[in-house]
């Protein structure tokens, strides 16, 4: 039987996640897991992560040598490996491709390769080489909520049978719990992220449309257009202040955030709007068929897609 080795005792995410990688490629997919510090039985194994002292692919995927300083990338010159970005650097095409049903050297593929490691594993990678996310001190405890503080949870309690077979049996939820949340990525990464782009691309070369200095950019539906805007404001030109679009049965105006993923907006919607719902909000902004504008302003809605872009065009031209 092929056989995957790691060690034993106390796991973390990032061989929970490369065991989980691993098991995806027809080689690995019914390796038995083997969770030993006992090199003979590590040796006897196919392949062995993030223990075996040693980076020897195509078997050996330990990183913790004092003389590792492997990376992904040139690019990413400050995060050193783990073993989840080992295993996921030599057989990341494979494993995305495996999770998308498509081929290693697929357009899809090759789009959101490196995109999976920045979003996903690179943080693997930084938080067990000790890699702070944050420049200052963070404005509250974030580490509680994330999958590595979940799997770190997932350890047997030292009120518990603390034996191999029990942490045998956490690690494998561990592994499953973030080979779960590793596919719900790439997923979203591949089929939707990547068919995203090619319909913001066409919104944005369509803005001047809407509005004469190219502001706006309007879809019929809802799009998730996020993380495509600033990329193609840098390719093409422009700044796009809001987006327009129909979900449900209402036309929303979103304000763009400053950069990706920031809660600040480039120009919220004008302030005597703000909280308001309904006749109050047609009546205070002198446009029929208001739905609401959020308290901060970052969006707002119509029940029309001429109201929602008479909202959008008023709030261009609004000064505070």
């Amino acid at each position: 039987m092929v056989k995957i080795g790691t060690h034993s005792g106390t796991f973390h995410a990032d061989e929970a996640l490369a065991v989980y990688m691993l098991k995806l490629l027809p080689k690995f997919k019914d390796a038995e897991v083997v969770r030993s510090r006992n090199n003979a039985i590590l040796d006897e194994c196919d392949i062995v992560v993030d223990v075996g002292g040693k980076y020897e692919p195509p078997k050996y995927f330990d990183h913790h040598q004092r003389e590792f300083t492997t990376t992904f990338s040139e690019e990413h010159k400050t995060t050193k490996l783990s073993s989840a970005g080992l295993v996921y650097k030599h057989f990341g095409r494979d494993v995305v491709a495996k999770v998308l049903e498509t081929t290693a050297d697929s357009n899809v593929v090759n789009a959101i390769y490196n995109r999976v490691y920045d979003s996903f594993i690179e943080p693997v990678d930084a938080y067990d080489n000790g890699v702070n996310p944050h420049d200052e001190q963070a404005r509250f405890n974030t580490y509680s909520t994330t999958l590595r503080a979940v799997v770190g949870n997932m350890q047997p309690l030292w009120t518990e049978d603390e034996s191999d077979a029990v942490y045998d049996a956490q690690f494998k939820k561990a592994s499953d719990l973030m080979g779960m949340a590793f596919e719900l990525e790439v997923r979203n990464q591949g089929l939707s992220w990547y068919p995203a782009r090619d319909l913001v691309k066409k919104a944005f070369e369509e803005r001047t449309k809407y509005d004469p200095e190219g502001r706006l950019l309007v879809f019929e539906n809802y799009v998730p257009w996020n993380s495509h805007v600033h990329t193609l404001e840098q390719e093409l030109g422009g700044k796009i202040i809001y987006v327009v679009y129909k979900t449900g049965d209402s036309v929303r105006v979103q304000a763009v955030p400053v950069f990706k993923g920031s809660f600040e907006s480039r120009k919220p919607l004008p302030s005597p709007w703000r909280g308001l719902r309904d006749d109050t909000l047609s009546e205070a902004s002198g446009i029929p068929g208001g739905v609401f504008v959020h308290a901060s302003g970052f969006i707002g809605g119509n029940k029309t897609m001429e109201g929602a872009l008479d909202l959008a065009r008023k709030g261009l031209e609004f000064e505070e």
